[in-house]
């Protein structure tokens, strides 16, 4: 049978308060016994000491024990002298005729007082006897423990007076005052559990409520609905977890969105090549144009655009994944960016863009990491520069060390880009003209292809708006030394 948390909790509270009271209940019936013992020891022995100040006081009157020997009455109306004022019972007892019985048989009351039962057990335990310790009254069966004071007259023992310990702490368990308190104690641990279920029902709910909720936004988001969120009512850790949640959901709903124009921006960028090989393909099938060098020349241009692309987004997704081998050892950076630079010089000369490579302290520094990547990575942003640099412009590369890094920036002139796009440009497929025309750039995925490749030697790319009035890109690698 499955039980659900609300009743879980019900259950956990109510058994909390049930050990609570129960601890409660056997802690003050405990202190409750020992005190009324503790009471009832300084009764006795001040009794006891009353009654052998009275049988000293009539043994000088009487000169003997004579007026005790097979009296029972008589030593009765003693022993109620010594009960407190307060407390004076009325004694009613059938004497028997065997010595040392009589109060062990007999039928005895006490009236009158919450502790008038347990006088009579006092009453039972007393033992009496002569100067010759021979017993006037009481049972002498159970010597041990025993507690005797000696009777003296004139300086002279006279007699012995003692007191049983009682054997059963259970007849003064059974006294009736005793017994109410552990009633009135015990229905009150009752009125304790009624209201601690009657408040734990309710409070289980309300704590339940929050995970219901986010239980139910759960099954939302798994079912697809991603901008689902669930309220924060307070701040604890359900508040927390809630939060949480939502801060996941968010990140679902804006991975989706992405996944969303991913596939958008892919079927676009597939479909300008595709339309233009088609109708190219068609014309020369209808005869509309002439299979010259000029149509193959045009077919064979898109082909290559298609599979720069295709090879663009294997690459990107390799390295998303983290499946691009890369094959680090030491290198040297400064020389890999001067030959990677002289590969473009030619293209930037023919566009009219001065390039400008500047190494002052750079010449030396050592850096692990796969030759082949950081020169891929070199050539996007020179490729990226060459396509997005007006004519007549300029190009700076800069190299230089910052503590345990080595910093890299491209500085191209106009046109710029807004501060608020520079963060979007390593996104994937996002281009700032507004045409979705690639007749001046690329897919848009060269930088996207460069982030992946600094991050995977530890390093950070960044951009900001360039002193010359373009970008500025600058990627910081951890190098093996200092420079």
């Amino acid at each position: 049978m499955k039980i659900n948390i609300t009743y879980r909790l019900f259950l956990a509270f109510l058994s909390a308060a049930f050990l609570a009271v129960v601890c409660m209940f056997t802690a003050v019936q405990w202190s409750i016994d020992s005190g009324i013992s503790r009471y009832v020891e300084l009764l006795e022995h001040a009794r006891f000491e009353r009654l052998a100040e009275k049988l000293e006081k009539t043994y000088a009157e009487k000169g003997n024990w004579d007026f005790l020997r097979n009296k029972p009455d008589s030593w009765l109306r003693i022993l109620a002298t010594t009960l407190p004022e307060d407390q004076a019972p009325i004694l009613q007892m059938q004497p028997e005729r065997r010595f040392g019985q009589q109060l062990g048989k007999g039928e005895s009351t006490l009236k009158g007082t919450p502790l008038a039962r347990f006088a009579r057990h006092f009453e039972k335990r007393i033992v009496l006897m002569d100067a010759g310790q021979n017993p006037i009254f009481g049972s002498l069966r159970e010597l041990e423990g025993i507690e005797y004071k000696t009777l003296f007259h004139s300086g002279q023992a006279v007699g012995y007076l003692g007191l049983q310990p009682p054997k059963h702490l259970s007849d003064i368990r059974q006294l009736s005052f005793v017994k109410q308190q552990k009633l009135a104690l015990a229905l009150a641990g009752v009125a304790v559990l009624l209201v601690v279920a009657g408040f734990s029902l309710p409070l289980a709910n309300r704590l339940v409520r929050p995970i219901r909720s986010l239980a139910a936004a759960s099954h939302r988001m798994a079912a697809g609905e991603f901008n689902v969120r669930v309220p924060i009512a307070s701040s604890d850790e359900l508040g927390q977890l809630a939060g949480d949640f939502n801060v996941l959901a968010l990140a679902l709903e804006k991975s989706e969105q992405a996944r969303r124009q991913w596939v958008a921006d892919i079927s676009h960028e597939l479909r300008t090549p595709l339309t233009v090989l088609r109708a190219v393909t068609e014309a020369l099938q209808d005869g509309i144009r002439d299979p010259t060098p000029e149509a193959v020349r045009s077919i064979h241009g898109e082909v290559l655009r298609l599979s720069r692309l295709v090879d663009d987004l294997y690459q990107l997704s390799l390295s998303d994944l983290g499946a691009l081998t890369y094959r680090k050892e030491d290198l040297d950076l400064a020389g890999l960016l001067t030959r990677t630079t002289e590969l473009y010089r030619t293209e930037f000369a023919r566009k009219v863009i001065n390039m400008a490579v500047d190494l002052p302290d750079a010449a030396q520094a050592r850096l692990f990491a796969d030759p082949g990547r950081i020169q891929q990575l070199f050539a996007n942003l020179l490729d990226n520069a060459l396509k997005y640099t007006d004519g007549c412009g300029e190009l700076i590369v800069r190299m230089g060390c910052s503590g345990r890094q080595i910093v890299i920036d491209f500085m191209d002139s106009a046109p710029g880009a807004p501060e608020g796009e520079l963060p979007k440009l390593f996104d994937r497929l996002y281009r700032l003209d507004g045409s979705r025309s690639r007749s001046t750039g690329g897919a848009g995925l060269g930088l996207a292809i460069c982030r992946n490749i600094v991050e995977a030697h530890a390093g950070n790319i960044s951009a900001q708006p360039s002193p010359l009035g373009g970008v500025w890109i600058r990627v910081a690698l951890p190098l093996n030394g200092r420079c």
